[in-house]
């Protein structure tokens, strides 16, 4: 039977970055990230290394040693996509940009190239993926944890915008 009265999704669907295995916010190694200090969402211990846009938006953040990225959903969703942990210690070695600040992107556009070797030899590899204006959300439904996921293509949080 059809609902008029039932509410239409007002929001946005995130896919993951990277190709993997995803991980509760809460169980990334560094408190700034499970104690959603930043914001909430996700993490993906990642297979390779390739980030993939997770959304059609614009790049509004770069980071000078390419280990993270903040892209702004054409909803108004500000994502962080960080690279390992404390991956800023490596000075961008091992990274590769295919997209500079202000440039506009599609779900599933190659981002950043890294060495998934390289990180791992002296960082863990999980990836928070994380939604910092939470202001602007209403209700996050997280795919659930330990599921494998594709970069540019599963889904991995449908956020409900207010």
């Amino acid at each position: 039977m059809f609902n008029i009265f039932k509410k239409k999704f007002i929001g946005e669907t995130i896919v993951s970055p990277f190709n993997g295995k995803l991980i509760n916010i809460e169980d990334v190694p560094d408190p700034v990230f499970s104690g959603k200090m930043v914001g909430d969402g996700v993490a993906v211990e990642p297979k390779d290394g390739m980030v993939y846009s997770p959304v059609d938006g614009e790049v509004i953040q770069l980071f000078p040693t390419k280990h993270a990225i903040g892209i702004r959903s054409s909803g108004g969703l500000e994502i962080l996509i960080h690279i390992g942990m404390d991956t800023v210690e490596m000075k961008g070695e091992g990274f590769e940009s295919f997209v500079e600040e202000g440039q506009k992107v599609k779900t599933g556009d190659k981002l950043i190239v890294f060495d998934i070797d390289k990180v791992k030899e002296n960082h863990p590899i999980i990836s928070p993926v994380i939604i910092t204006n939470m202001e602007l959300v209403e209700k996050m439904k997280k795919k659930e944890n330990g599921v494998t996921v594709e970069g540019g293509k599963t889904e991995i949080m449908k956020i409900n915008l207010k």
